[in-house]
């Protein structure tokens, strides 16, 4: 036996009418797909159902597969706790995809309830589970279920724990379908729950149309600042299931699409055409080409933070002895240096010096790079699974000068604001501030200091190196 069925389903709780109260009705389509969905399921007769959510208890490192005898859960959350579900899990299958998955290195856990009590939880059916078994168990409930919560770790392991997943059916001969639940964006209009951007329209389409077209590398190639901005919360499931579908060409058929209350909600079924050539080398080349391409093109300023940060998450230590790319300027001179990390056009971390502290600017980078990317306060510490999706910037100081407030220019100069043993700095010629009393404002926030206090204020200039 192996996986007869994949599908992608929503999750609106406002699809169940105890809690839509007739606002389902303006998801008609979503529900007639559902329903055609739970037919075609009921038809295969699975003995189990996997299914991928994100609403389960996440772990940032780890995918989640829920273990006990039984699972259940309502949707007393959304106002209707009469609807409720209890479910057996298939321990086996559970017990084979978390064991496959150790020795594969692909991070997993066994999230049972003597794990779960640590963190004041235990397992339960969320709502990105039970919507789609809410259909189903109308036209069927004779299965087991595996209950797995995706993690936001590389998209490359999610798929190969997806590829894990077929090799568990596969070996215990289970009859399976496989349920990828996940809303798309959440952004498609100004009154939905996280407002209107651009990226939401533009992210479903593209999204929609390469499953359509069965083409993994597309799905993982789709821009990650459109990804973030969409707030979408199904691509991670997708991503197991593609794993799934390794080795196999299939076509997504869209049965419907809608988006009335400003999130996304596809339903679709995936029909295997044929034997396919295993995209795992296809995607695992794809990335390197991009990291070396990316590499090769830098900046030796950019390029030496860059490689240094990810020796460090990996090895553990920063890079023991300095590249050939390294200049002679960046050996000999001993400037001050501001590492800072965007991630989707979004600050990361940023740690910097005012002076320099090392022996040389080189130096000076390789210590404010790891700074940068596990000791700003503001931030949890990078981890290396991020590093494609991070930009690097490396800002150059020159000496501090003291300077009146007529003298700033938040184009042309930094500025540090000093009142005791208290320090606020801001960087130059950052979007969005455009004005002397703004970028005065920031450094003074950043330095916990009450702009009535008298405080001295210096300006430096950058030379900016950037990816």
């Amino acid at each position: 036996m192996s996986i007869d069925g994949f599908y992608l389903s929503p999750h609106p709780p406002i699809i169940i009418p105890e809690v839509g109260k007739g606002e389902e009705n303006k998801i008609a389509d979503t529900i007639k797909s559902l329903n055609e969905i739970s037919r075609d399921v009921a038809k295969k007769s699975p003995d189990t159902i996997v299914v991928i959510t994100p609403h389960g208890t996440m772990f940032r490192d780890a995918v989640a597969i829920a273990f006990g005898s039984t699972i259940r859960g309502s949707f007393k959350d959304f106002g209707a706790g009469s609807i409720s579900m209890k479910l057996p899990i298939n321990q086996k299958l559970t017990s084979e995809i978390y064991q496959m998955s150790l020795e594969q290195k692909i991070p997993a856990v066994m999230a049972d309830n003597s794990l779960l009590f640590r963190y004041k939880k235990s397992i339960r059916l969320d709502h990105g589970a039970m919507i789609p078994l809410y259909f189903i168990n109308k036209q069927y409930a004779n299965y087991k279920l595996v209950h797995i919560t995706y993690a936001p770790i590389d998209d490359i392991e999610l798929y190969k724990f997806g590829m894990v997943i077929n090799r568990a059916v596969d070996k215990l001969h289970e009859k399976t379908v496989i349920i990828a639940s996940g809303d798309l964006s959440h952004k498609l209009k100004e009154e939905g729950p996280y407002g209107y951007n651009p990226n939401g329209e533009k992210f479903d389409k593209e999204f929609l149309n390469a499953l359509k077209r069965g083409s993994v590398p597309d799905i993982f190639n789709l821009d990650k600042t459109m990804i973030y901005n969409a707030g979408e919360c199904g691509r991670r499931s997708i991503l197991i299931m593609l794993g799934a579908l390794e080795g196999k060409k299939f076509k997504g058929e869209l049965l419907s699409y809608e988006g009335p209350f400003g999130v996304g909600y596809g339903v679709m079924k995936f029909n295997i055409v044929s034997q396919d050539i295993s995209m795992l080398k296809i995607l695992e080349e794809n990335i390197e080409h991009e990291y070396e391409k990316k590499l090769n093109g830098e900046d030796p300023y950019v390029r030496l933070a860059r490689e240094n940060l990810a020796n460090y998450l990996v090895e553990g230590k920063p890079l023991t002895k300095l590249p050939d790319y390294v200049t002679s300027e960046m050996k000999e001179s001993r400037k001050a240096v501001f590492v800072s990390l965007k991630k989707y056009d979004r600050l990361r971390g940023c740690i910097g010096t005012l002076l320099p502290a090392t022996d040389s600017t080189a130096e000076e980078i390789i210590r404010n790079s790891i700074e940068a990317g596990t000791s700003d306060p503001r931030f949890i510490a990078v981890d290396k699974s991020e590093l494609m999706d991070i930009s690097f910037s490396v800002d150059v100081l020159t000496t501090p000068e003291i300077c009146s407030k007529n003298d700033l220019n938040p184009k042309e100069y930094g500025v540090i604001v000093r009142k005791g043993p208290k320090v606020g700095v801001l960087l130059p010629n950052l979007e969005g501030i455009d004005t002397v009393d703004k970028q005065l404002s920031i450094a003074l926030e950043k330095g916990n200091i009450d702009p009535d206090e008298k405080y001295t204020v210096e300006r430096f200039k950058v030379v900016r190196h950037t990816e």
